[in-house]
């Protein structure tokens, strides 16, 4: 009776539903300074992506300004921006509450930000590993950049020198948008 149940209510699912989730964002992560849990599946299927990882304490610091500023202009067309925040290379504060108040209040982010992780090494959170797998480099720097397109692809990764208003990562953004 339970395989008969569970076979019925299989097929009452849309073909291909576990399918449609690209193996980028079949991960979760903690929101920074909330309960909840960012499903990045849910959040960004069929959307262009920006993932950067971030710290309060850099010289890049500044760039979170580019990339509300980025976020803002594509949002509409279906780009999301997630910040990762992370102590990889010694930047971030252990105070979940002072990494809150750079991104929203002293930078006015409103791109979803996540609680602070590992993003490279074995320690690196799933997310940034499959990002380093398909685009072959894991972050060398605080603000390093990836650009996913719609299907999960890593179309393109930038450099923490890359501004976020760059003419080759507006190109790698409108390219993932575009497919």
């Amino acid at each position: 009776m339970r395989t008969s149940l569970l076979i019925g209510l299989t097929l009452l699912l849309p073909v291909g539903a576990f399918a449609q989730c690209p193996a980028v964002l079949q991960h979760e992560l903690p929101a920074l300074r909330s309960k909840q849990t960012l499903d990045l599946c849910q959040a960004y299927s069929g959307k262009a992506l920006v993932v950067v990882n971030t710290a309060s304490h850099c010289g890049f610091t500044g760039q979170f300004e580019g990339l509300e500023a980025l976020y803002q202009r594509y949002k509409d067309r279906g780009l999301a921006v997630l910040g990762v925040p992370s102590d990889d290379f010694f930047q971030e504060s252990d105070d979940a509450a002072e990494t809150a108040k750079v991104c929203f209040v002293n930078y006015g982010v409103t791109f979803d930000m996540a609680a602070t992780q590992p993003v490279r090494g074995d320690d690196a959170t799933p997310l940034f590993r499959e990002l380093a797998r398909q685009a072959g480099r894991a972050p060398l720097w605080n603000f390093y950049k990836y650009v996913v397109d719609r299907q999960g692809r890593v179309v393109a990764s930038f450099s923490s020198k890359v501004r976020p208003d760059d003419p080759e990562l507006i190109a790698a953004v409108e390219k993932a948008l575009a497919e």
